[in-house]
């Protein structure tokens, strides 16, 4: 027997009256339905001076909390690889914890079993939002208590790639390149990181549709500079900018194009960008850094409001996609 059209009309009511609201918790929109961030709660990022790092035991060093499934802590993690710091910061993973909405570190570091727990120690103030990634001194000179170095991810790649004592001398955000570095870094994180969410966080089809040509239009942009000047995006020289673009692109088949809705041209479609991905995943160490299972347990299993079912579909083999050859 059919189910009556009043109840299904009410139904339909009800949901979209309930997913507003659980939206609103989520993520914040203007009056047009589209996506706007929350600015971070951000730190004025330091680096200690190399004496004082000279001579620290092992457990002293400073530490890197990264999640595995979060894009602007892998922008960090490939920083930690691609400079070769493991000898210098020493890297803790914190998981997502769906259930409880925090950041879970497992194993505990000094008994604390939470991202809150660990800001807490460090005297941040209650009004702090916990996230990472987090770059935290466990014994700086000036404190008897951990202390946060800083915790906004644009600032940490610089950080790191400035990080003292460091004997690998690879350069990513060199003095003659910063003028094109920093206009791919905002085009970058305005058009495409901050896109694929505008995308995937628009409250009405107009929203959706506005954000998903202003994604493409980008896209298609950095399709055409490779296509003019390669390898990367500031010609022969990898820079802080590849490393921008790359958290989001490799997500790409996994979430955001299923999840978020990133689907009106196949990634394929643009040989360069694809080219481009490939060889980036390529560099020693960076397929440390990519977990896809991480990243559909964590987008299809905690984004409720895009995905009540919480079913976490298959997806692709990561590393046979990224090789994989594409012809037309």
């Amino acid at each position: 027997m059919p189910i009556p059209s009043a109840i299904v009309k009410s139904a339909r009511r009800f949901w979209k009256w309930e997913w507003m609201n659980l939206m609103n918790g989520l993520a914040p929109s203007d009056k047009k339905g589209n996506f706007c961030r929350v600015p971070s709660q951000k730190l004025t990022t330091s680096i200690p001076v190399s004496s004082d790092l000279m001579g620290r035991a092992k457990e002293d060093l400073p530490i890197l909390i990264v999640g595995r499934s979060c894009p602007w802590a892998h922008r960090t993690w490939l920083m930690f690889e691609l400079k070769n710091l493991k000898d210098q910061i020493n890297l803790i993973f914190a998981r997502a914890d769906h259930s409880a909405g925090r950041w879970a570190i497992e194993p505990a570091w000094h008994g604390l079993k939470t991202l809150d727990e660990i800001y807490k120690k460090c005297q941040m103030p209650a009004k702090f939002k916990s996230t990472v990634p987090v770059l935290i001194d466990p014994k700086p000179s000036k404190h008897k208590h951990p202390e946060i170095l800083g915790n906004e991810s644009s600032e940490l790649v610089i950080a790191l790639n400035n990080w003292p004592l460091n004997q690998d001398q690879i350069d990513l955000n060199p003095s003659y390149l910063i003028e094109e570095i920093n206009y791919w870094q905002n085009m970058i994180q305005l058009s495409v990181n901050d896109g694929v969410y505008r995308c995937g966080f628009a409250r009405n089809q107009s929203a959706y549709n506005k954000a998903s040509n202003e994604l493409f239009k980008a896209i298609n942009f950095i399709e055409k500079k490779l296509s003019q000047k390669g390898p990367w995006l500031c010609g022969e020289h990898l820079t802080i900018a590849d490393v921008r673009l790359f958290p989001t692109l490799i997500r790409w088949e996994m979430v955001y194009s299923p999840l978020f809705r990133c689907s009106k041209v196949p990634l394929w479609n643009f040989p360069n960008t694809w080219e481009w991905r490939k060889k980036f995943a390529s560099i020693p160490n960076v397929t440390k850094t990519i977990d896809s299972e991480a990243w559909r347990t964590d987008y299809f299993g905690a984004l409720f409001p895009l995905n009540p079912s919480n079913i976490i579909p298959d997806g692709p083999d990561i590393m046979t996609l990224i090789n994989s050859k594409i012809s037309f």
